[in-house]
């Protein structure tokens, strides 16, 4: 390994940091990591509900029942009658299809909640926030 070390300097010479090659990090970073500051996980950024595909979805609506707006969460056990009703909202929209599918996230827990509509029935299936 050659040169493992590379110390990096601003304009005036002043020490910025320093790069370590990934081979000698391996080695050292169970010692050094007590002396680290833990990295905060980065935030996801909040992407718009897809409001427009669910306006679709109720235009074409041809199903023999009317559109469900309740979403019910297994996980923590939030609630609402009406999803878009809610403000703050309690579940946000993140999906939707012409097929029927519409996903949820649970603000609460971070849940997701799929509601899959068929012709004769609904399905929901509540999978727990990932990591």
């Amino acid at each position: 390994m050659s040169h493992p070390i590379t110390k990096l300097f601003n304009e005036q010479g002043e020490l910025l940091g320093v790069f370590i090659a990934a081979e000698l990090w391996t080695r050292l970073e169970p010692e050094l990591a007590a002396h680290l500051p833990s990295a905060a996980p980065a935030e996801k950024p909040l992407l718009p509900e897809p409001l427009s595909d669910w306006s679709t979805l109720l235009e074409f609506w041809d199903f023999p029942y009317p559109m469900d707006t309740d979403v019910r969460c297994e996980v923590c056990g939030g609630s609402t009658e009406d999803w878009q009703a809610d403000e703050p909202r309690k579940f946000r929209l993140t999906a939707c299809n012409l097929g029927g599918l519409v996903r949820f996230e649970c603000q609460s827990c971070k849940a997701r909640i799929l509601k899959r509509h068929f012709k004769d029935k609904i399905t929901v299936e509540t999978t727990p926030a990932q990591g």
